[in-house]
C-alpha cells in the first residue's frame, strides 16, 4: 500500500485541503476563462477535491490517478453525489500510454513535485492539450525540504523561471505564473503558485 493509499480515507477531512483546491480551482477558471463547454483533465486527481470544485462550471472532467486507495474514495464520491460527466481513470502517467482523448483543460495540483522526470510528465501532460486550450500546474514554490521531511524522495518545490522553460519546450507558450495559496505546516508558510500555459490554435 503506497502512502497514498493509507491516506485517502480520511483525505477529504482535512478543511485546508478542501479549502486548497477550491481556490485553486477559482484561480484556474480566472485564468482560462473555461466555460460549460470545457473539458478537463486532472493528473493525481486523489480524491477528486480539485475535480469536484471545477465541475458545476464546465462541461466535463476526467480524474486519473496512480493510487486505487484515492480512486476508491473518489468513486464513491462520484457515485454519491449523483454528478454526470465525470470519467475516473487508473493511470500512471511516468509507464502508461497516454490517453487519445485531448482536453481543452489539463491540471495538476500538488502532484508534480512528486513525479522524478519533471520534462518527460509536463511534454505528457501538454500532449493532451487541445489547440487554444490551456495547462495548468499547481504545485510549491522552492522550499527547503522541511515540508515532507528530509527522507522523502521529491523535489523540494520549483523555481518558477526554471519550470517556465521546462513547459516552454513542451510547445506550449505564454506562461505565467501567480501565488494562489499558502500551506501553514508546522508554523512554516510554503506558497502555492499555478502556472498557466496555453497551446496556439
Amino acid at each position: 500500500m503506497s502512502e497514498f493509499d493509507a491516506k485517502a480515507a480520511t483525505w477529504d477531512q482535512d478543511p485546508m485541503k478542501v479549502e486548497r483546491a477550491r481556490t485553486v480551482a477559482q484561480a484556474i477558471l480566472e485564468e482560462t476563462g473555461a466555460t460549460r463547454e470545457t473539458t478537463a483533465f486532472e493528473y493525481g486527481c486523489g480524491t477528486g477535491l480539485l475535480g469536484f470544485a471545477l465541475r458545476p462550471h464546465i462541461a466535463s472532467v476526467t480524474l486519473a490517478d496512480s493510487s486505487p486507495g484515492m480512486l476508491a474514495v473518489l468513486r464513491s464520491k462520484v457515485e454519491a453525489s449523483g454528478l454526470d460527466q465525470m470519467t475516473i481513470l487508473h493511470l500512471n502517467l511516468e509507464s502508461d500510454p497516454v490517453p487519445e482523448q485531448r482536453f481543452d483543460l489539463v491540471c495538476s495540483l500538488l502532484t508534480l513535485h512528486h513525479i522524478r522526470d519533471t520534462q518527460a510528465i509536463l511534454d505528457r501532460l501538454a500532449s493532451l492539450v487541445k489547440p487554444k486550450g490551456f495547462l495548468c500546474v499547481a504545485d510549491l514554490d522552492v522550499e527547503d525540504g522541511s515540508f515532507h521531511g528530509p527522507d522523502a524522495d521529491v523535489h523540494r518545490g520549483f523555481d518558477r523561471a526554471w519550470l517556465a522553460r521546462r513547459i516552454a519546450r513542451t510547445g506550449l507558450g505564454d506562461v505565467r505564473f501567480r501565488t494562489v495559496f499558502e500551506i501553514v505546516k508546522s508554523g512554516r508558510t510554503y506558497p502555492v503558485f499555478l502556472a498557466v500555459a496555453r497551446r496556439a490554435a
